[in-house]
């Protein structure tokens, strides 16, 4: 009996990923990582205004590179056994795009545009946009459609962006017939769908950051998003009224993908989702699981029975929506806005200098230069705040620079430092911003449990948690909880080719596929019970300080 393979596509932040995986066993046969090249030269991003786009060429080009990779790494029959592909991206990540479906900036005329490509996840620029459409549904006296997103909505996603591309720029207003989700549009893209209209919309994506759900028909009303703004008139006509779950197909590859690709024409494209929530499948997630995907940001995923969530709603986190993890199940999403992204930006502040001396310095020793930035610097800091005790650093951190998603978005908050003297250090700085990021994490399990939410064990997953041995210990000191962190290198793809197995017919349901395909556990972090008593009482401070800065914070 000949294997049977599935391919699981992750689109991160920087780089797309394919990862071959055999669906009998789980077994990650090959894989391959392509990074965007116009997003490594920085273009069409602005991180001074929050601005950051992709084009979505990154995307195609990609694609293309990461599943030849992956596939050239193994023996030529392979690629025939392949029966299904599955595809996670970030989210919310939304684009214009014309009625048949392709992305404005896919056209001569929309190629340099940022405001025609996608609007990455970390993207702020729609605070104002978000602002407004929590106001107008706390004050038009109909249905507030962000109870389901946790009665906050979030300038990350999908209806405040692109409020702010149709506000900023007439020219993509004029041109733009819908909009389309990064997720939705490339098992369209693979399976050939011409038509916006025929587009399959992930479940996930759309009642997780547009407001979708099945109480109210569908997506907000006409009357709600054009007393938002006038300009959203007659977009929800042209948008979608069905989702569908991810263990469903969004059709057949199509014979020029498959050319493409090196794959056979006709095989399952599973329906999209978001990375974090496939990702917690390929970690295992059930019932009282926690699966934190820890990486430049965090998303921490939750499933619970609608028996049991019944009529609650989960205030302050980003969203509970039915079916957007598992089939069946009330997937319940919260984060933090930054994480990895707050420790990369302390060791470029750190590493200035060096970079000023590199550019005067011969091609040779700037070279060295580069590569103990990139690859030791942050290393390094992590051994020496390992060595540093709980109390010695005097210092208390906010996570807020990249503004806060979980507990209740606001995206106009930044972070703060308190306790420098001269006597500070690099390395107790980094400590202090570690504990932080973790800090937040346990602010989001306090809003969960607060809800009722019962949380019976924390599985880790993502770069932070494979790479940072001295974050996952905080986190399991702070938490004072076991932290398990998931074997698999690539948990979202996996999680994705697993939607691929069961799209694909090899398995019935995502449970049966999670029951073969898991990857198991690589490590467990255990609390230090000494530890965990200093981290409560300085928990404690760390929200009483941001109850203290908050409107300070927000108001600079």
């Amino acid at each position: 009996m000949k294997s049977k393979y599935v391919i699981g596509i992750d689109f991160g932040t920087d780089s797309v990923r394919a990862v071959v995986v055999d669906a009998t066993t789980g077994k990650e046969e090959a894989s391959h990582v392509a990074y965007y090249k116009r997003w490594a030269q920085g273009l069409y991003c602005d991180p001074a205004s929050m601005q950051f786009r992709q084009h979505p060429l990154d995307y195609v080009e990609g694609l293309e590179e990461s599943v030849r990779g992956a596939l050239a790494k193994l023996p030529a029959e392979v690629a025939e056994q392949v029966v299904g592909i599955g595809v996670d991206t970030t989210g919310s990540t939304p684009c214009a795009v014309d009625d048949r479906g392709v992305p404005l900036a896919m056209r001569e005329e929309f190629a340099d545009n940022p405001n025609a490509m996608f609007i990455l996840w970390k993207d702020h620029t729609a605070v104002k946009e978000a602002e407004d459409i929590n106001r107008t549904a706390r004050t038009w006296g109909g249905t507030d459609y962000t109870k389901y997103e946790g009665g906050v909505y979030s300038a990350e996603w999908f209806w405040a962006k692109i409020l702010h591309v149709l506000r900023a720029d007439e020219s993509v207003r004029k041109a733009a017939y819908s909009w389309v989700e990064h997720c939705d549009w490339i098992p369209a893209l693979l399976t050939g769908v011409g038509s916006s209209a025929e587009i399959k919309r992930s479940r996930c994506a759309a009642g997780h950051k547009a407001m979708w759900n099945q109480e109210w028909g569908g997506l907000p009303s006409e009357e709600f998003l054009t007393r938002v703004d006038p300009l959203l008139a007659g977009l929800r006509d042209r948008l979608y009224v069905e989702t569908f779950t991810s263990d469903q197909k969004a059709g057949e590859l199509t014979r020029e993908w498959a050319q493409r690709l090196g794959l056979r024409p006709g095989i399952a494209v599973a329906v999209g989702a978001f990375d974090a929530h496939m990702g917690a499948v390929g970690g295992g997630i059930t019932a009282g699981t926690m699966v934190k995907i820890m990486g430049t940001s965090t998303c921490d995923i939750m499933v619970a029975s609608p028996e049991v969530i019944g009529n609650k709603l989960v205030a302050g986190i980003c969203g509970q929506v039915d079916g957007s993890v598992i089939p069946g199940m009330i997937g319940l999403e919260a984060g933090q806005s930054a994480f990895g992204d707050i420790y990369a930006w302390f060791r470029d502040v750190l590493s200035w200098s060096l970079e000023e001396y590199a550019r005067d310095s011969g091609s040779g020793e700037a070279s060295r230069i580069h590569d103990f930035i990139e690859n030791k610097l942050l290393q390094r800091l992590t051994e020496e705040a390992a060595r540093i005790r709980i109390e010695e650093t005097g210092l208390l951190a906010l996570d807020w620079l990249n503004g806060r998603r979980t507990p209740f978005a606001d995206q106009t908050l930044k972070g703060a430092v308190i306790g420098l003297t001269l006597g500070t250090t690099a390395p107790k700085i980094f400590r202090a911003l570690v504990e932080a990021t973790v800090f937040g994490a346990k602010a989001i399990v306090d809003r969960f449990r607060a809800e009722g939410v019962e949380i019976e064990e924390v599985v880790a997953q993502g770069g932070v948690a494979k790479k940072n041995q001295l974050v996952m210990q905080v986190t399991a000191d702070v938490f004072n909880m076991p932290i398990k962190v998931v074997r698999s290198e690539q948990a979202c793809a996996l999680g994705a080719s697993m939607f691929a197995a069961v799209a694909a017919g090899i398995y019935e349901t995502v449970a049966e596929a999670q029951a073969h395909m898991a990857s198991g556990f690589s490590n467990v972090y255990y609390p230090n019970p000494e530890h965990a008593a200093k981290y409560q009482k300085l928990y404690e401070q760390y929200v009483a300080l941001g109850n203290a800065l908050e409107e300070h914070l927000r108001a600079r």
